[in-house]
């Protein structure tokens, strides 16, 4: 009858809580306190030692510092301050291309101006009239130019065209005053002026040079900007939920078990940011191809397009044609007489201005070659530097902003509990997320904020590709062609599909470090928790029945 009590004794054991790590006193929750009314939060109901957890939907369920209030808001708080790091993240991308950007477009306007300042000053004391009856026809000309730089929709060489013609229309009257040209004449004139080439080549020489230096200007500004509206917006994108429970399953959960100097495991740290930023990843090729494809350009612009001479000297290419087109006044007007006829002779007296202004043409551009060439090395160093942004971001918001442990650390927080992490780390991109133990990804559903944002990359790069070799694009804004934005949870399962994540009551147990309960000394959690039904059922066996063996 002594051996009873006995086996009474082994069934209260068995009933009672396992605390391994800290006896049978509930640890206090000071450290959570403390943290929880930093967050911004009332104390108002936290507890002052530990609870049973069997209410968390999210954390594990041993003992534990939170209630359930306090879980949904340390998610909710977990959810902006990850949506924040990537929002920094993308800020500081955002910051270098947006100052590559400023850095050129400061350097190819300055450029344009400073041609344009010198042609205001030099032509009146050179060409007097000629310069000043037709100052508009230049100020228009650099008006063009600089709206097509800004990615206004026109075609520039047919600008370039319409400035020579008017030109050539004007100075041509100009030279010949003692005629009345009437428009119909002028027609004709310029119908003959190919043939006669009054400008000589600088026309078509210029139309070259300078097209190919301005589509390749405009489309490399164009792309930095392209990129650094890529990062704004996808670093809007919201987390799905599913995400929102393994981001705060991965920094918060920890404080709620007791462990806030345990830092969590640098993979399981990449499982759960690879898995929340799948659809990021995917942005990476296209990427590369825009970071490459700018660079490629760049070398055209400090190289065979040799923007600092042709945009630099457009004022003396200008001066150089004025100056064919009065050096042979005489054969070029004999010519268009044959071609269009003697016009008649005008009642007006004719200027010897032109005589007065003849003479070759001197003007110096003073070169800015070393500035470009600094600026474009300093370009390609920060875009080989930001090739590799969307698949090196986990590891980067890993290690500098949650902290994460050193990758051969088997006492960090694996999402369970202090231990090693055992799953392998998931590769990059949405297609890799299929067996990710940590975030229930639908791979099924592409973000289509994202997919528009890599169509966007694409686009650009194809512009780039046409620069490179001289070809003309139009530029339009595309940005809002595509319809769809957020992060792609607001389909209708019943329109979509059936989606791959579950409730939290009936997810798959989550395979990590930690072997299931086999009576092999696991530390941490399975030492923490309450004892499971088999183990009851087996002692309250061995209480019963082993009694009744011993007497006999």
């Amino acid at each position: 009858m002594r051996v009873f009590p006995w086996g009474f004794w082994l069934l209260c054991v068995a009933s009672a809580p396992a605390r391994g790590d800290s006896g049978s006193k509930a640890r206090s929750c000071a450290e959570v306190r403390q943290l929880y009314g930093a967050k911004g939060f009332s104390l108002s109901g936290v507890p002052q030692a530990e609870i049973s957890g069997e209410h968390l939907r999210i954390c594990p369920q041993g003992y534990t510092c939170c209630t359930s209030e306090m879980e949904e808001n340390f998610a909710n708080k977990s959810r902006s301050e990850f949506e924040a790091m990537m929002k920094e993240a993308g800020r500081s991308v955002q910051a270098i291309l947006t100052a590559q950007h400023r850095s050129f477009d400061s350097y190819f306007q300055d450029l344009l101006n400073k041609s344009e300042k010198a042609l205001y000053d030099a032509f009146p004391s050179l060409y007097g009239e000629l310069y000043t009856q037709n100052a508009k026809v230049f100020k228009d000309l650099y008006s063009e130019l600089r709206r097509y730089y800004r990615s206004s929709n026109i075609n520039l060489e047919e600008a370039l065209n319409e400035f020579w013609t008017r030109l050539l229309e004007r100075l041509f009257k100009l030279l010949n005053p003692q005629y009345h040209i009437t428009d119909e004449y002028l027609d004709c004139m310029v119908k003959h002026a190919e043939q006669h080439k009054p400008f000589g080549e600088v026309p078509r020489e210029l139309k070259l040079k300078a097209t190919r230096a301005f589509i390749a200007a405009r489309s490399y500004a164009q792309g930095f900007l392209v990129g650094s509206d890529v990062v704004r917006k996808v670093s809007q994108v919201s987390l799905s939920q599913e995400c929102t429970r393994a981001i705060m399953k991965l920094m918060y959960c920890p404080h709620c078990r007791g462990m806030a100097s345990v830092r969590p495991c640098n993979n399981y740290c990449l499982n759960v940011v690879k898995g929340c930023l799948a659809n990021q990843a995917d942005l990476s090729t296209e990427w590369k191809y825009l970071m490459d494809s700018l660079m490629g350009v760049a070398d055209r612009i400090d190289g065979p397009y040799n923007v600092d001479t042709v945009i630099g000297t457009i004022h003396m290419r200008i001066a150089e044609a004025i100056s064919n087109l009065q050096e042979n006044k005489d054969s070029i007007t004999s010519k268009v007489f044959q071609g269009c006829g003697n016009p008649k002779i005008s009642t007006k007296g004719s200027s010897s201005e032109d005589k007065k202004r003849r003479g070759k043409v001197t003007l110096e551009a003073k070169s800015s070659a070393q500035a470009l060439e600094m600026l474009v090395l300093d370009a390609k160093g920060n875009l080989t530097a930001l090739k590799t942004y969307w698949i090196t971001l986990p590891s980067s918001l890993c290690s500098k902003k949650v902290m994460a442990s050193s990758a051969s650390d088997d006492r960090c927080w694996n999402g369970m509990t202090k231990g090693s992490y055992l799953p392998e780390v998931m590769g990059d991109g949405l297609a890799n997320q299929i067996n990710n133990p940590e975030v229930e990804v639908d791979i099924t559903k592409p973000d289509m904020t994202i997919r528009q944002q890599i169509m966007q990359l694409k686009i650009m790069t194809n512009r780039l590709g046409n620069a490179n070799i001289g070809n003309d694009v139009d530029f339009q804004d595309t940005s809002d062609d595509m319809s769809g934005s957020g992060s792609g949870d607001s389909c209708p399962d019943d329109v979509c599909g059936k989606r791959l994540s579950k409730s939290p009551s009936t997810r798959q147990p989550e395979t990590h470090a930690i072997p299931k309960q086999s009576g092999h000394g696991v530390h941490g959690a399975s030492s923490r928790s309450l004892p499971s039904a088999s183990l009851l059922l087996l002692l309250l066996w061995v209480a019963v029945f082993a009694p009744q063996h011993l007497w006999r």
